[in-house]
């Protein structure tokens, strides 16, 4: 899970650009833009084969090294994995070709709708894996019978409690790393004298879009962390090594915890005073 999750942001955020790239050579019918999104799909191509490749092996791995959680939760976990397929990977294959040989063979128009459509698709994708991310991390709208999980409200599985903040946190997380990538690329092709122009207007492309989902990602990642201390307290205590409840709790800014201890020592780690509760 950990490659697959390492390898999303590329695949679900490339194609998300990729409509602004396609979407302005189609209004204005500058060729910079053609040029930039051409490269851009090239990258695209890469990292979405090595997110497929790494999200096969991950339903392998609930069966290898999750077995007795997928046999209680198959009912709630494998339908879900199973609209996945059907409403990403089906959209992102009928229109992946398109955009990637259909340059040239197709309508203008029909390129970029192809463009939008694949980027639909990897949103799909991110809806239904981080619905059943959450789900396993706050479960709602279930049974247990015999030992097994049987859903019995399929709308408070899917927006569990945790699902809405984890979904908008990591796609404006998926927006800040892949601009920062563009960004990097921008300085690197100006700082070697090589398609300034292009450079410079991927770099201002890149910093919109940071100027937008950076202080986003902050707002959302606080009401994530508050979503998890309500749901999630243990979580959120074994994040910051709190051994102990307490009140006026230091935020943990590093720490090498002595588990056998079960304490902090203070000449390992760094805390804020009573910056992590009241």
């Amino acid at each position: 899970m950990a490659g697959t999750y390492c390898c999303l942001p590329s695949p679900s955020v490339w194609p998300r650009t990729s409509p602004f790239w396609k979407g302005l050579h189609y209004f204005t019918r500058d060729p910079a833009w053609l040029r930039i999104s051409r490269f851009w799909t090239r990258i695209f191509a890469v990292s979405f084969a090595m997110g497929v490749v790494s999200g096969i092996i991950m339903p392998f791995q609930f069966g290898t090294n999750w077995s007795r959680f997928s046999d209680a939760a198959a009912n709630v976990i494998s339908p879900m994995l199973a609209y996945e397929d059907l409403m990403a990977f089906f959209l992102e294959a009928t229109f992946l070709g398109v955009l990637l040989f259909g340059r040239t063979l197709v309508p203008r128009g029909m390129h970029f709708f192809a463009a939008c459509m694949v980027a639909v698709g990897t949103l799909f994708s991110s809806f239904w894996i981080l619905s059943v991310n959450s789900w396993m991390q706050t479960p709602a709208g279930y049974v247990i019978r015999d030992g097994r999980f049987f859903p019995v409200d399929w709308m408070r599985i899917i927006f569990n409690p945790s699902f809405p903040y984890r979904l908008a946190h990591n796609v404006s997380a998926f927006y800040v790393t892949t601009a920062f990538v563009v960004l990097g690329v921008a300085a690197y092709v100006i700082r070697r004298g090589e398609h300034v122009a292009d450079g410079r207007r991927m770099m201002r492309m890149a910093l919109g879009f940071l100027t937008v989902f950076v202080p986003a990602q902050i707002v959302l990642g606080d009401m994530h962390g508050l979503n998890t201390r309500e749901h999630q307290p243990a979580k959120l205590a074994a994040i910051e090594g709190r051994w102990e409840t307490g009140t006026r709790v230091p935020l943990t800014v590093f720490a090498w915890p002595d588990q056998s201890a079960e304490r902090e020592p203070a000449t390992r780690s760094r805390s804020r005073p009573w910056a992590a509760s009241s």
